[in-house]
């Protein structure tokens, strides 16, 4: 009997590790340290590659050489990356819609520092006006409105923190893999409601990750 026990301890011990290493791989929490800090600036020299079966590790160090990209304005760059088939679509917020958000083919991303053209790509939250921006414009107020590579929180196939907007990444992209760079409020007026994210979606093409998305989050109204 005192035997049973223990061996039932040491499996409620063994299946709570589990579920520990579990949550770290999901969500990683770097304090005291940025992203940058922790895998380095991307290298314009190469280009990343990464196989459909990469660890969560290996995918968090692909997206974040990605948003070095974002960071810089490499669009040439950024277009590596972009799914030769699908292209990449972009979401202002976190409720995507295939409908109305603005899907643009590698050769499209490549051409965006010179692309003056004023493209509609959603709708503003509240007001439902149109999201009419140039994509340098867009870039500023909707991918990189914040510097994600000094992100703080990260999550590997998980929603790191989300708003009152219908989530569906999951639903749209089923098949996809993403990573959710996360940013918390700083703003005591706001109550933490400042905060905001910017997800990198990829999909496979002949056995490797390539972009499919890039979405951003914030609180809604």
């Amino acid at each position: 009997m005192r035997l049973k026990k223990v061996f039932t301890g040491f499996l409620l011990v063994i299946v709570g590790i589990i579920i520990g290493i579990a949550a770290t791989l999901a969500v990683c929490h770097f304090t005291g340290t940025s992203l940058l800090e922790k895998f380095g600036i991307y290298d314009k020299s190469t280009t990343p590659d990464i196989g459909a079966q990469a660890t969560s590790a290996e995918l968090t160090a692909y997206a974040f050489e990605i948003v070095g990209y974002i960071k810089e304005g490499d669009y040439e760059k950024l277009s590596e990356v972009v799914h030769p088939e699908y292209g990449v679509v972009f979401s202002p917020y976190a409720t995507i819609n295939l409908s109305s958000n603005k899907v643009f083919t590698a050769t499209q991303v490549k051409g965006f520092a010179e692309d003056t053209t004023k493209y509609v790509w959603g709708k503003y939250d509240g007001s439902g006006n149109p999201i009419e921006l140039t994509p340098s414009d867009y870039f500023k107020d909707f991918v990189f409105d914040k510097d994600y590579t000094l992100a703080t929180h990260i999550g590997v196939d998980t929603i790191v923190n989300t708003g009152n907007s219908l989530e569906n990444i999951k639903e749209v992209f089923p098949t996809a893999r993403f990573v959710d760079f996360y940013i918390p409020g700083t703003d005591p007026e706001y109550g933490g409601l400042d905060w905001s994210s910017l997800r990198l979606a990829f999909e496979e093409y002949n056995g490797r990750l390539r972009l499919t998305l890039i979405l951003h989050s914030e609180w809604t109204i």
